[in-house]
C-alpha cells in the first residue's frame, strides 16, 4: 500500500510538532519575555524534545506541562515572599510525599557538629531536630566546619536540596524527621 505523504508526516508526529511550533510562532515574543519562563520547546533542542517523547502531545497537553514546570519551578518564581513570621519563603505547594504537615519554605537553620562534605550516603542532622538523608550519589568534601549554617529548600517536582553557607555547591536531600 503506498502511502501519501500526508500519511507518513502523520505518522511520524511531525504534524502534531509541526502545530505545537506554529503555536509558539504566533505568540507574541514580549509575552514569553514577560514571564521570564522559558518553555520546554525553547529549552531542548529537537532531538531532547522528541528523545522525551513531547512530540507526542497535543498543544493543550503541553501548554498544560508548561504551566505545570513554570508554577512549580523556583528558578521562575520574581521574588520571595515573606510569611507571617518573617522568614523569607516560596509559593510553591508542598508536592514532596511523607511531608505534607510541612510547608515548602526554605528552612535556615545549622549542621548539629561537624561537617566535612557528603559522600553519596550522608546523613545531616540539624539543630532544629530535623534529620536529612543525601538522596542522590553526589561527592563532595570541604575542611571540617564545626555547627555551619545551611540552607534547605525546594527544588523542582517535589525534591529538596541543602547548601552549606560558603560554598557553592548543594546536594538533593530527603527528609527522614
Amino acid at each position: 500500500m503506498k502511502l501519501t505523504f500526508f500519511t507518513r508526516l502523520q505518522q511520524t508526529g511531525l504534524i502534531r510538532l509541526t502545530a505545537i511550533l506554529v503555536c509558539f510562532a504566533l505568540t507574541p515574543i514580549s509575552t514569553m519575555a514577560q514571564s521570564g519562563f522559558a518553555s520546554l520547546e525553547e529549552q531542548m533542542t529537537g532531538t531532547q524534545f522528541q528523545a522525551a517523547g513531547l512530540e507526542k502531545l497535543t498543544p493543550e497537553e503541553l501548554a498544560s506541562l508548561n504551566t505545570w514546570i513554570r508554577m512549580h519551578s523556583l528558578a521562575t518564581l520574581d521574588a520571595p515572599r515573606v510569611n507571617d513570621t518573617g522568614a523569607m519563603g516560596s509559593e510553591v505547594g508542598n508536592e514532596n510525599p511523607g511531608i505534607d504537615e510541612m510547608e515548602r519554605e526554605p528552612i535556615v537553620t545549622r549542621i548539629n557538629g561537624t561537617f566535612v562534605g557528603w559522600d553519596g550516603h550522608t546523613i545531616f542532622k540539624l539543630e532544629n531536630g530535623m534529620i536529612w538523608a543525601q538522596a542522590d550519589k553526589d561527592k563532595f568534601y570541604s575542611r571540617e566546619l564545626i555547627n555551619p549554617r545551611v540552607v534547605v529548600e525546594p527544588a523542582m517536582f517535589g525534591t529538596w536540596k541543602l547548601s552549606v553557607e560558603g560554598f557553592d555547591e548543594d546536594v538533593r536531600v530527603e527528609r527522614l524527621e
